[in-house]
């Protein structure tokens, strides 16, 4: 690590905690207005958006990026706008900071309540989405949190574009500039610094690929908010409405690819598997995805590529997909536990004991009944955006929006009590 990127990383850390005192104690009306600045910023600099995007999309190609990455690092019109949109929709939200749970009074005469207060500083490392620019300096501001962002090489040009959108809505809004800081470098030792920020950051956020996340899970010296893999199931049960079955997993596989709540592995009950069968390859055929299937699947469709055991815990962020046929809702759940992500699956289904099974029982993030997996996200979930999704089970889990950027502490009320 060069001592000039540490030195620089450094004291981005320092400026952030700084400004960590300011936004903290930020009223609703001075965070909204940098809220809807910034939104107000991005519509106006949209062709400045797409001239950077473009720039970084040249050089991806050149590189050789595959398609799931180049999806996810395209800005167009529509998603300039859903960034600005988001910002706005953040800024439409109750604001959590300083509300009071109900007040508990204790036999001491001592009454005990809890408030919800920001997490701190937070570091968010990502890869080829440049709208993580815009969500996570939303997300974090509107909960108080200060955010030091590094996004990949591979965006440089258009993060650096919407953070420029960014340090005018503070700007405009009398709060500091280091609230929301990007790393001004492609440096990979900057990552490293960032992990070993233990003086400065209070959590870190990864989005990225699964050798990104198991680095950052690895070397963080603190908590990390995290997901692996997206290997997302949609299991079609016995009874289901076939033809709208089939609409729900072709679109939870073909609504966007690159997403990690897009399907990876569909689960077909047995009773069901010789009639559905044939739609569904007709379905994903018009679409070109190709399908890899189990024996069962095999011999109801024998010019299918045979699906291997390593095909059961893939993320294929493409136009791939598995098909396993099993004997009922027990084994898709099997299935699920043994080669799931604990990110998002779902049932489809007409019987209401069994999806409420299903759900019991499912342990994901994320588990759904008649809906297609790609709704995984946070703008969906009325969150106005997400700055990540977490399979954790501490603290917060699935999109995490801005009440999963806050936590509590203890606030106890006395009439001058002492305790005997």
């Amino acid at each position: 690590m060069t001592s000039q990127v540490l030195a620089d990383v450094n004291a981005m850390g320092k400026a952030a905690r700084g400004a960590a005192a300011v936004l903290s104690v930020a009223d609703t009306g001075q965070k909204n207005l940098a809220l809807l600045a910034m939104a107000d910023a991005i519509d106006a600099a949209a062709s400045i958006l797409l001239a950077a995007n473009a720039k970084d999309l040249a050089a991806a190609r050149v590189k050789g990026i595959d398609a799931a990455l180049l999806d996810r690092l395209e800005l167009t019109p529509a998603r300039i706008s859903g960034m600005s949109e988001g910002l706005r929709s953040v800024a439409a939200q109750a604001d959590p900071i300083g509300a009071l749970s109900a007040t508990d009074r204790r036999p001491s005469g001592l009454e005990i309540a809890r408030m919800r207060v920001p997490l701190g500083v937070i570091g968010v490392i990502y890869e080829s989405r440049p709208n993580v620019t815009a969500d996570a300096a939303g997300l974090c501001i509107k909960s108080g949190n200060v955010v030091i962002l590094r996004g990949g090489s591979e965006a440089f040009n258009s993060n650096q574009a919407v953070a420029e959108c960014v340090r005018q809505g503070l700007q405009k809004a009398g709060l500091p500039e280091a609230a929301v800081q990007l790393v001004a470098t492609t440096d990979r030792a900057a990552v490293g610094a960032l992990l070993a920020m233990d003086e400065y950051l209070d959590v870190i956020i990864p989005r990225g690929g699964k050798g990104l996340v198991k680095r950052i899970s690895e070397e963080a010296r603190v908590p990390v908010i995290k997901h692996l893999d997206g290997i997302c199931h949609v299991f079609i049960d016995a009874g289901a409405d076939l033809a709208r079955a089939v609409e729900v997993a072709l679109n939870a596989k073909t609504y966007r690819y690159g997403i990690c709540g897009s399907m990876e592995t569909l689960l077909l009950h047995g009773d069901e598997a010789e009639r559905v069968l044939p739609m569904l390859v007709d379905a994903f055929a018009a679409k070109e995805v190709e399908l890899r299937g189990c024996e069962r699947t095999l011999a109801l469709v024998p010019g299918m590529v045979a699906a291997t055991e390593a095909d059961w815990d893939t993320e294929y962020l493409g136009p791939i997909l598995s098909i396993r046929v099993v004997d009922d809702m027990d084994a898709a759940m099997q299935h699920i536990a043994r080669h799931g992500s604990a990110h998002t699956d779902a049932i489809v289904t007409n019987d209401i004991g069994r999806a409420r099974r299903f759900v019991r029982q499912v342990d994901s993030a994320s588990v759904m009944v008649n809906a297609a997996t790609c709704f995984a996200d946070g703008a969906e979930y009325g969150l106005g955006a997400e700055i990540g999704i977490s399979t954790n089970r501490m603290h917060v889990r699935g999109p995490v929006g801005v009440l999963g950027l806050t936590t509590e502490k203890y606030v106890v009320n006395g009439d001058y009590t002492t305790r005997g």
